[in-house]
């Protein structure tokens, strides 16, 4: 696997330059924020908001229910996503020292979309009382233990005598997503078409059916993951010199693994299971992150959370307003935006190598 290298990145102060992103991508956070609040379906104006807050008026029932009920656990939503998606995959990149990797490498993608397939599908079979208890939350919560599932089974597949070898991990999570797809065709094909539909809207990933108790579900989780993620600055450093290495300088290769498997397990599977399936936020990001300030992952990890949210705000944003009064996917979005951007990079690499 390639090791990810700077060697295209100009000589230049990264400290310093990585210090200016972090204030840049802070104000484009902002930015972005004032946007969803800003711009909806309905023609309720954050500024025009704002206005009446400042003059003392009292804002009505239908402007209070948009802007508290809908656009801020919006928000919060898409900003808790991005960044669990963002810095997942800058922990992956590290973790396999390859600039493709992704979150979905340890399972969890192919075991929360199986545990979201059943449980739309399936969901019908359960007791009355079980059904009524879970409601709503049936198919987050069947999401995020798929996605566990998944990556448990992973880890415990690719560890032994105390030592996890992120080849077979790899090769593990192959068959795995091989075998999910294969039970996920089944649950498709037996589907109706309301569930068909339902699955359909699942796996483009969306924020509209955000809300405080989901973003109070997933919130703890994806913060608690992201804390974690900023410990493993210095030890994916080490990493990239080879494992070898990385244990001659001090680093505990094996608990740094632990650790980014079930960071990005935790942080992926909750966002997932909020949002749904959400492509190249994973990818993407690391890549512009390390063309901007090189590949230290102390600054890299901060900086993708900020940009992840920022990106996935704004894609939010133009899914809302392309074809208002409907909106598109998210993941729709994303990849629109993406797969162009994520081309760009390839080339350019491609362009520095060959000179």
């Amino acid at each position: 696997m390639a090791v990810i290298t700077d060697s295209f990145i100009p000589p230049r102060d990264r400290v310093a330059r990585a210090r200016a992103l972090h204030g840049l991508l802070a104000a484009a956070l902002l930015v972005a924020c004032a946007l969803s609040l800003q711009i909806g379906a309905t023609d309720v104006r954050l500024t025009t908001l704002l206005a009446k807050l400042a003059q003392g008026q009292d804002l009505s029932q239908m402007e209070r229910v948009v802007l508290f009920d809908i656009r801020l656990p919006r928000l919060a939503m898409g900003a808790l996503v991005g960044a669990a998606l963002a810095v997942s995959g800058a922990v992956m990149q590290g973790l396999f020292r390859n600039p493709l990797a992704d979150p979905g490498i340890v399972g969890v993608g192919a075991g929360a979309g199986l545990g979201a397939i059943l449980a739309i599908v399936l969901g019908g079979l359960l007791p009355l009382s079980l059904a009524g208890l879970v409601g709503p939350y049936l198919v987050p919560i069947a999401a995020f233990l798929g996605g566990w599932g998944g990556t448990l089974l992973l880890y415990k597949v690719a560890t032994r005598h105390g030592r996890t070898s992120v080849a077979t991990m790899l090769l593990a999570g192959i068959a795995l997503a091989a075998l999910a797809g294969a039970l996920s065709g089944v649950m498709v094909y037996i589907a109706d078409d309301n569930q068909l539909r339902d699955l359909t809207f699942w796996g483009l990933g969306s924020l509209a059916g955000a809300s405080w108790a989901k973003v109070l579900a997933a919130g703890p989780l994806v913060m608690l993951a992201l804390a974690a993620s900023l410990t493993l600055g210095r030890g994916l450093n080490g990493l990239a010199l080879g494992e070898a290495t990385a244990a001659h300088i001090g680093i505990d290769v094996q608990r740094m693994k632990s650790i980014a498997i079930l960071t990005v397990a935790g942080a992926t599977g909750a966002a997932v299971a909020v949002a749904g399936g959400i492509g190249f936020i994973g990818i993407v990001v690391p890549h512009l992150l390390r063309l901007a300030s090189g590949p230290d992952h102390r600054t890299l990890l901060p900086n993708a959370a900020l940009l992840g949210a920022t990106l996935l705000i704004l894609a939010d944003v133009i899914a809302r307003v392309v074809i208002a009064p409907a909106e598109l996917p998210i993941g729709i979005v994303t990849a629109v935006l993406g797969a162009p951007v994520f081309l760009w990079i390839l080339l350019k690499r491609r362009g520095m190598v060959d000179l």
